[in-house]
């Protein structure tokens, strides 16, 4: 049965650089108990369907035209007042964010007695009970506590928890998810698209999920769209789609896609960017950035054509009107990658990083004399050794203490014990004259590009400032043809210079980010969650680059990520931490081909696959990740191990050498 019907949608955004058609005549339907996935890059539009959906949008959007049948019921034509009795009622929204979608001074539970008050009537004290219920029902512990408390006391897990929670209040048919899991670790992702698929088999309801992760649309999704600067550009049901995509767009998504089968060679990526949504289109609007596009695709609109029962593309290359000269062999196939780059070479045995029994303890003070109560123990006495152009890839959930990890090793933050060694050279006692000296050989790339770069520097400056600093390349015109010269090997051009970071995209703040830090010649990269942000597209431009480089140069990469894909396709060796302690390390194939210890085979079931129709079970762990302030006696991991034993809980277990690589706290191998 039809549930949501839209046709035609179009909306348009007021700007000063004139009217953006953010959605541009999108069609689609979502039937009841479906999923539909909305599949694109950022800027496509995707967020901006589901707030026309909604009618949630800025005071500058306006509906431009189409219609939006909801049980039959066009939602365009009624009023405001209606249409909040259909927000929450009807039709529910989990919003991207959860942090800043939460109202931080109201309680968990005031937050969802309003929907229950406003949409089903109900009041006091049987508001709460049924308040209680739906905190239950997503998984959250200790439910009837968990209501009196405020978000910010709250995981990330949990607060997108507390939003399923608020959508679902109101019992409604359709659920639209705007990156529902875009913050999240894979072990709490994998909790959260459990849930959201079992509510959804329960209450029958219809979904439209938005998300870039080709592994979450594979795992949820019963059909496809997939959208580009606008409109959609193939719709499919999702055997079909993965299977056998045909725009040339959703093959350059599908071939950009890190994994082990395209380790040693570069990823497929999409030159240049979305169009601005401003633009007039004659044409295709993929046209400029496909590689099998010819004249008929910048004069003329391609219009849809049905390639099976239920599989629909808007290209040129379908048209049965097409000849082959113009058109070309349309091959079912992805085309392959044609640039390579090896895997970098051990240049030397000799190790350039050394930790041994790293700790970083946070005191904790209370009292009016802030005396010290107790300890967090980010990071407690990790061992890790780096060689020469390899890549040692940190992997764990947030909170672990992968970051304060990096940050000790650079001695951005003082460790509280153990050593660092970096080119046969302790960090830890040198003074700081030496070690000044030092930072031009050892730099990092922090997570967030925006916030890292001073918005009121231009770019030029910003990548001199550690040459003039660090006294590296001393000469002004010197300096000027390096700058010039590190902006054209990352893939950006001279003249950009002169530019601020916010008149660029986040894959090229990124990629100022590593010309900042190469422009001081270091030894050693520290990458703090590089691509987390970025899309799958922009992603694959980054690890290729990073690569490169590797070979080029010989650089040495700590690469501190929870995409495993990632891991797969650059790392050489592997570190697998929990609560502030490395559970198991090893080689990149030694790791992810045979996990040992229970916690790395949850996180790597945990991550969504292309391929989830193989029959690899997803092993969900229970709970979150405890406090480091408090952690759990024993092993850490064992109140949410599927394997715990009773010794489990009395003795924290100590290192199994299972190979000579090869190695992993746990008492399952002793």
């Amino acid at each position: 049965m039809t549930l949501l019907r839209v046709e035609s949608l179009r909306t348009a955004l007021r700007g000063a650089t004139g009217i953006a058609h953010a959605v541009d005549g999108v069609s689609f339907v979502v039937n009841a108990g479906e999923t539909f996935a909305l599949l694109g890059e950022s800027g496509c539009g995707k967020s901006m369907t589901a707030l026309s959906l909604m009618r949630l949008l800025p005071d500058a959007g306006v509906i431009a035209g189409g219609k939006v049948m909801l049980a039959g019921r066009d939602l365009l034509s009624l009023s405001e007042a209606d249409m909040r009795d259909v927000r929450g009622r009807e039709m529910a929204m989990i919003f991207q964010e959860p942090a800043t979608s939460l109202n931080p001074v109201l309680t968990v539970g005031q937050q969802i007695v309003e929907v229950l008050e406003r949409h089903t009537g109900l009041r006091g004290a049987t508001a709460r009970r049924r308040a209680v219920e739906l905190v239950e029902a997503v998984g959250i512990p200790d439910p009837a506590q968990r209501l009196d408390t405020y978000p910010f006391q709250l995981s990330g897990g949990m607060k997108q928890r507390v939003m399923i929670a608020i959508a679902l209040a109101g019992d409604p048919g359709l659920l639209i998810a705007d990156e529902p899991t875009t913050a999240l670790d894979v072990t709490i992702q994998a909790q959260v698209l459990e849930l959201l698929g079992r509510l959804q088999r329960e209450r029958g309801m219809g979904m439209l999920l938005i998300t870039h992760d080709l592994g979450i649309v594979s795992k949820l999704a019963h059909r496809i769209g997939v959208m580009y600067a606008g409109e959609l550009v193939e719709v499919a049901a999702r055997q079909e789609f993965f299977s056998t995509p045909r725009h040339p767009y959703s093959r350059k998504l599908f071939a950009a896609l890190p994994g082990p089968d395209r380790r040693g060679s570069a990823l497929e990526t999409i030159p240049g960017n979305v169009p601005p949504l401003t633009a007039r289109f004659m044409g295709c609007r993929f046209a400029d950035r496909c590689q099998r596009a010819w004249a008929r695709c910048t004069e003329e609109a391609p219009a849809w054509h049905e390639v099976s029962d239920d599989h629909a593309v808007r290209c040129h290359l379908y048209d049965p009107a097409a000849t082959g000269a113009d058109a070309g062999t349309v091959a079912a196939s992805l085309s392959p990658c044609n640039a390579t780059a090896g895997d970098s070479p051990q240049t030397t045995a000799l190790p350039l990083l050394e930790t041994s029994d790293l700790k970083v303890h946070f005191p904790i003070r209370k009292g009016v004399f802030k005396r010290i109560a107790g300890q967090v123990k980010a990071v407690d006495g990790v061992s890790l050794t780096l060689t020469v152009g390899r890549t040692l890839a940190l992997v764990g959930e947030s909170g672990c203490g992968k970051t304060t990890v990096g940050k000790a090793i650079l001695q951005l933050l003082q460790p509280t014990g153990g050593s660092v060694q970096f080119g046969g050279e302790e960090l830890t006692v040198l003074p700081p004259s030496r070690l000044r000296t030092l930072r031009a050989d050892m730099q990092i790339v922090f997570q967030d590009p925006y916030g890292s770069l001073d918005p009121r520097m231009r770019v030029g400056d910003i990548i001199e400032e550690g040459m003039s600093s660090l006294g590296r390349a001393a000469v002004s015109l010197s300096r000027n043809e390096r700058i010039d010269e590190l902006l054209e090997r990352v893939g950006l051009s001279a003249g950009m210079s002169g530019r601020y970071p916010h008149e660029f995209s986040g894959g090229q703040r990124q990629r100022i980010a590593i010309a900042r830090a190469l422009a001081v010649e270091p030894r050693l990269l520290v990458c703090d969650e590089p691509t987390s942000a970025l899309d799958v597209s922009v992603q694959a431009q980054i690890l290729n680059l990073l690569r490169e480089l590797q070979t080029t140069f010989g650089l040495s990469y700590l690469f501190i990520t929870h995409n495993i894909a990632v891991v797969e396709h650059l790392a050489h060796e592997v570190a697998v931490m929990y609560l502030g302690r490395i559970v198991e390390q090893g080689t990149v194939e030694e790791i992810l081909n045979d996990p040992r210890h229970p916690y790395t085979e949850a996180l790597l079931s945990a991550v969504p696959r292309i391929d989830a129709g193989t029959g690899r079970p997803v092993i969900v762990l229970k709970g979150d990740m405890p406090s480091p302030a408090n952690p759990p006696s024993g092993c850490h991991f064992h109140p949410r191990c599927p394997r715990a034993m009773p010794e489990c809980a009395g003795v924290y277990p100590s290192a199994t050498q299972l190979s000579a690589t090869r190695r992993v706290f746990c008492h399952l191998f002793k």
